[in-house]
């Protein structure tokens, strides 16, 4: 039953397509839904995985430091699509210019 409150802080699901796996992600990502983002991502093996990161309003360093080991984990098969706050906080930890994050 719909009570029409809020929506979720924070969601996470796959989408697989053969060996291509994205995790669609929204709300806010940090110290309490980082590891789960994370974890979902690694639940299928996959050939590529894409972080769709569109709907994320809140990113902070857990949720940065989940995406770096996601990206050391599955080298060269990661691509990050970050939302405008997620590519501002990426730009100011120096991570913006990565072969992992989608260009604007």
């Amino acid at each position: 039953m719909d009570l029409g409150g809020e929506p979720p802080v924070f969601s996470a699901r796959t989408e697989s397509d053969g060996d291509h796996v994205r995790v669609v992600v929204s709300g806010e990502v940090d110290m309490a839904t980082a590891d789960t983002m994370l974890q979902t991502a690694l639940r299928e093996p996959a050939g590529r995985i894409t972080l769709d990161l569109l709907a994320v309003t809140f990113f902070d360093s857990a949720a940065i430091h989940a995406v770096v080991r996601l990206a050391q984990r599955c080298p060269g098969t990661l691509t990050v699509l970050p939302s405008r706050q997620v590519r501002r906080v990426l730009e100011i930890a120096g991570l913006a210019e990565q072969g992992w994050v989608s260009p604007a």
